[in-house]
């Protein structure tokens, strides 16, 4: 048996748990025979849930930038006939924008997923010890040790201000510890430089912005949501929805202020905002699904 092979299989023996899934069903309404895109499908659980109720495989669309999700929905899909990608979500959308696809059903998970912060060797989270990465997608060059071990002070305390939302003061601070510190090889290491310049603190780890703010820049994450937000209104047929999950001020600021521009246009409008004020996460869902405590919701309409 192969390492990938074993990996799939660990895989679908572990619990996926899609944060907001009763949300998304209630607020995107799926119908019997709706064609539906996935542009984050990771390893299937909302896409799940929707395909249940829509029954249409042959025009649903899923979509990763993840290696290992992309082996993983092929194994799990692999008796229905769907089409499954393997790129960001922009590429995708402008590829499917290009070939005049359309659909009754759009729902974009910004979040990473579960395996890749609980697998150590992604480089994702401090709570595991790895070497810096973060790459969504393995085939990328631009990785988190390469900027935390090469880019200029003035650059990182730039992203740190820009998205981890902090102080110019602070973003500073961080900034010469870690270049001060190089070479910085690991998730904990880079935790500590941190944790260095804070002292004493309670409830959050002070790199979690920073790991945040790395991460982002690595997979240009605000970047591709703000240019495929305009190709997602392109792919909805009239009276098709649009699902968006943020989880984070940054992308949730970024859907909230698009959603309602596009459905203030009067006439012009594409839009109608579904969701007036953005979907979290009920009580028990949090107590069983810790990692949804951040996560939003904002639905829309395709006029």
């Amino acid at each position: 048996m192969s390492g990938l092979e074993r990996y799939i299989i660990e895989e679908m023996n572990e619990i996926h748990i899609p944060v907001l899934w009763s949300e998304v069903l209630q607020y995107l309404a799926p119908k019997s025979g709706e064609s539906y895109l996935d542009l984050t499908a990771g390893y299937g659980g909302h896409a799940d849930k929707i395909l249940e109720v829509t029954q249409n495989y042959n025009e649903a669309v899923l979509n990763d930038r993840d290696q290992n999700a992309i082996e993983f929905l092929k194994a799990k899909y692999q008796k229905v006939k769907l089409e499954i990608r393997h790129d960001d979500f922009y590429n995708t959308a402008l590829q499917l924008v290009e070939n005049e696809k359309k659909f009754d059903l759009i729902l974009a998970d910004l979040g990473v997923s579960s395996p890749q912060l609980d697998r150590g060797e992604r480089g994702f989270a401090f709570s595991k010890d790895a070497r810096l990465d973060m790459r969504m997608d393995q085939r990328q060059n631009l990785d988190a040790w390469s900027i935390v071990n090469s880019w200029s002070e003035r650059r990182l305390r730039e992203i740190f201000v820009q998205y981890a939302e902090a102080s110019e003061g602070r973003a500073a601070v961080w900034a010469r510890a870690i270049v001060s510190a190089r070479p910085v090889e690991t998730t904990a290491e880079l935790a500590e430089v941190i944790r260095r310049t804070t002292g004493h603190y309670e409830r959050t780890h002070p790199a979690t912005k920073v790991f945040q703010a790395i991460r982002i820049v690595v997979n240009d994450e605000l970047g591709l949501l703000e240019r495929s937000l305009p190709l997602i209104v392109k792919l909805l047929k009239p009276g098709g929805r649009v699902g968006i999950i943020s989880f984070h001020s940054l992308e949730d600021r970024i859907v909230k202020d698009f959603f309602r521009e596009e459905s203030s246009l009067g006439l012009e409008s594409r839009l109608e905002v579904v969701t007036k004020k953005a979907i979290v996460a009920e009580k028990t869902e949090l107590a069983n699904n810790p990692r949804a405590r951040s996560a939003k919701l904002r639905v829309a309409r395709r006029r």
